[in-house]
């Protein structure tokens, strides 16, 4: 296979204007813009607005190559496209040669008959995907509605493109157009390799590999398959017909080096090489067996994730396109957002239906790093056609996604969608004719999805939508608690109190959140200090939830006295979200097996913003992301207090033997004095929980106001800390802490501080502002005489003294008078 690569620099025209700027492949229309001055950062106060004339234009890429006769010898010349967004028309030297409507399918076409020996031009036309949803519109026989946002490009449910570019309620709307995946010419005379894909079948001690390979040829003819797979290597001869081949080899591998989840074990991957006529696949595989076990037993529908064996809890959080300038989707980014999830204990990343198939980048680092992925479909919060060329186009979307990414051990489910059965009951027009929203619901999910998922891949369940409780069920699984996955978000979308969460006992509970603003650092870059304010213009227009700023304050209301200044604001809005997730995840996670997952919304965000993020854009760790950290634990510990005054504290672990745990408890008053003491030994199961003790408060305390309670576990070196406070934090009458710090270098380049306090201090979190970096324990309680030594881990060289100029403090106390 002989390959010419057009990845590069290009020439990006617009077709009704004047606009001629260099433009970078991969990369898109806006960054291409931007770098040539053409437009302002789209990022930066509402400059959003100012850019939106750029999706309603037709663009043009256009380049030169050059072709040797020796190409021009081979049998098929085709052009490789991937990943095309969206409306596209194809020109070789001034020949169409191909069109494209779907940026989540590889299109190959051939192009020899338009080819000539030295140089040649392709010019790839992109027509307005703004424009083309909103013409399909006016061809509908009826409505097909989709949810509306603050800004938005209308009817992008109508169009085979990124739901979010068109906007969401956290997301802006930048339609943006471009190449992001690879585009190349390939030659051959006997075959081109289409997909590589393998089955495992595991028995003890052994693993058999079938490998198999598609295979397209002009003409046919004799060649060998060869495959390997680690140190191991097996071949055959293959005669191949003219057109489409299918041929399967088996490799048997003993003593396999399993991979497991993060936290569960090791990844081990294995090199696996196919080669056959002239080309050849490479990839990294790893050796697992997964099951999603759905059952029916006496709650309801059972769900949950076998690894190897070992029921697994799932820990982790949704996750959306990195950024919404596609350019800047690099490897590095994924390596840093994804490093950020394995830091915080997390075993699974749920990509989710409004977002993308993401680069192979991704699924590479999820394989290395041990995180599972649930895989959405790309269909989110709409109801979609039903017409005979929309279900082709995505049956034949579907069948390349899961080819193309199931040999990723991170794979663990396909997912037809996202809220879209949900979706049926939230517009007037499918609530007045529900059986025929529900029939081309059936259509396109069932019929031209599910049916994509079986075919290409028989080895993972397809589960048609999240939320929903399987195959054949359309059931309101935003309240059913009891089968399947659940979304739950009485918290935030209904004002509910955070022990809400107490009220429902979820078998998986695959989304929930609570919004926070990103820190000052973060929304220095997109405001100006004259909007320092919570409902300036434009803290106003980073805020895509309809009233969201106002349920956070509403919120903090309930449970915080008023603070002083916005940066306080900022600040006690990290503390309430970390709060409202580690209520529901600590909560949930002591109820395995019932409970066997919590995937929190979201981890990260696509152009700085307000939002239910644990990582800011740029990758910056919210508290909710220091408090995941703890929440995910191996070992956690934990505390509740009921309606009824009842306070219980529990332990649970995720490991995969018994443990012994010491568990210290202590209840001090806010002074610092303490007013009682206990230590326990308990035995903790493996994958489960133990009840440590249960008390009522007045045998705590005297005075719900007057003390609160802290709780420290070691389970054989697994070690974790919680605090509790018996009522709402703005009825206690807090001491003014005094913490002190000194700063010095530690170990491996991080530099150590320690934190001490004449009085208790909660919620004390340490920022270093303007240095980008995390530290590796934050947002905790310091009492007196038990100082804290806390290490920060820069992403740059800086010495300690840096550390030390840019070093904030922050605790509750001193967010009011």
């Amino acid at each position: 296979m002989q390959h010419i690569d057009l990845r590069g620099t290009w020439r990006l025209q617009q077709v009704n204007g004047e606009i001629d700027v260099p433009a970078q492949v991969p990369g898109d229309t806006h960054s291409a813009l931007l770098e040539a001055g053409e437009i302002p950062d789209p990022y930066w106060a509402d400059n959003e607005m100012d850019v939106q004339w750029v999706g309603r234009e037709d663009w043009i890429y256009t380049r030169t190559f050059t072709v040797d006769r020796e190409i021009l010898a081979e049998e098929s010349v085709f052009l490789n496209c991937d990943r095309l967004d969206t409306i596209t028309e194809i020109s070789i030297n001034g020949h169409l040669v191909g069109k494209t409507d779907n940026m989540f399918r590889r299109y190959r076409f051939e192009v020899k008959d338009y080819l000539q020996p030295g140089e040649n031009e392709i010019s790839i036309l992109f027509r307005s995907a703004e424009n083309t949803a909103i013409a399909r519109s006016k061809e509908l026989p009826y409505e097909i509605p989709h949810s509306i946002y603050p800004v938005q490009s209308p009817h992008i449910n109508l169009i085979r493109k990124v739901p979010c570019h068109a906007g969401w309620d956290w997301g802006i709307c930048l339609m943006v157009a471009g190449i992001y995946g690879d585009i190349y010419l390939g030659a051959t005379s006997l075959g081109r390799i289409e997909y590589v894909y393998t089955q495992q079948h595991h028995s003890p001690n052994r693993c058999v590999v079938d490998v198999t390979a598609e295979v397209e040829s002009p003409r046919g003819g004799d060649t060998q398959l060869v495959v390997h797979l680690g140190d191991l290597t097996e071949s055959k001869p293959v005669t191949l017909q003219p057109g489409f081949n299918r041929v399967t080899l088996s490799v048997t591998v003993d003593n396999p080096q399993l991979w497991w989840p993060n936290g569960h074990g090791s990844q081990p991957l294995y090199d696996l090489g196919v080669e056959i006529a002239g080309d050849k696949v490479t990839k990294r595989i790893g050796l697992r067996d997964l099951q999603l076990v759905t059952e029916e037993d006496d709650i309801g529908l059972s769900f949950r994730f076998r690894v190897n064996g070992i029921d697994i809890f799932a820990k982790g959080a949704n996750w959306i396109p990195v950024d919404a300038l596609p350019q800047r989707q690099t490897r590095e980014v994924y390596d840093d957002l994804l490093s950020s999830a394995v830091a915080a204990n997390m075993n699974m990343i749920r990509v989710w239906g409004g977002g993308q198939y993401e680069l192979p980048d991704f699924y590479e680092l999820c394989d290395e790093k041990g995180l599972l992925v649930w895989q959405d479909m790309m269909f989110s919060c709409a109801t979609y056609p039903a017409t005979p060329d929309f279900l082709d186009s995505i049956h034949k979307e579907v069948l390349h996604q899961v080819k193309t990414l199931r040999d990723h051990p991170c794979i663990a489910l396909w997912c037809g969608n996202n809220e879209c059965l949900g979706a049926l009951t939230w517009y007037d027009a499918s609530r007045a004719n529900r059986d025929r929203y529900l029939v081309d619901y059936d259509r396109w999910c069932e019929g031209a999805v599910g049916s994509a998922v079986d075919e290409a891949d028989p080895t993972r369940v397809f589960w048609p939508s999240s939320p929903c409780g399987g195959r054949g069920d359309y059931s309101d699984n935003w309240h059913d608690d009891s089968r399947g996955d659940m979304h739950y978000w009485t918290v935030w979308h209904e004002n509910a109190s955070f022990d809400a969460y107490y009220d429902v006992v979820p078998r998986f509970c695959s989304e929930f959140g609570y919004q926070s603003f990103p820190s000052l650092d973060t929304i220095a870059t997109y405001a100006p200090e004259d909007q320092f304010n919570v409902t300036a213009p434009i803290m106003e227009h980073h805020q895509r939830n309809p009233a969201g700023n106002s349920k956070i304050t509403e919120m903090m209301t309930r449970y915080f006295r008023v603070p002083e200044g916005f940066d306080n604001f900022v600040y006690l809005s990290q503390v309430q979200q970390a709060l409202a997730i580690k209520t529901g995840v600590e909560y949930w996670r002591h109820l395995q097996p019932t409970c066997m997952g919590t995937l929190y919304w979201q981890l990260n965000d696509n152009w700085p913003v307000c939002s239910w993020s644990s990582l800011e854009y740029g990758g910056k760790w919210k508290l909710l992301h220091y408090q995941m950290k703890r929440s995910y634990g191996p070992v956690l510990v934990s505390i509740y207090q009921n309606r009824e005054d009842e306070v219980e504290v529990w332990v649970v672990s995720d490991r995969h033997r018994t443990k012994t745990a010491e568990v210290f408890l202590q209840v001090m008053d806010f002074a610092g004095s303490t007013l009682k003491e206990e230590r326990f030994n308990v035995t903790v199961p493996a994958g489960g929980s133990t009840l440590v003790k249960k008390y009522r408060v007045d045998e705590l305390v005297d005075d719900k106001r007057t003390g609160f309670m802290l709780a420290q576990v070691n389970a054989e070196g697994d070690t974790n800390h919680t605090s509790h406070f018996f009522t709402e934090y703005k009825r206690c009458e807090l001491s003014t802490a005094q913490i002190t710090s000194q700063v010095e270098a530690g170990d491996d380049g991080g530099i150590a501080v320690t934190l001490t306090t004449d009085k208790p201090a909660f919620f004390v979190t340490a920022n270093v502002s303007g240095i980008a970096g995390e530290f590796d324990d934050n947002f905790f309680t310091l009492v007196p005489g038990q100082a804290r030594t806390i290490t920060f881990r820069p992403k740059e060289p800086v010495t300690p003294e840096e550390v030390e100029r840019a070093l904030q403090i922050k605790h509750l106390r001193a967010t009011y008078r």
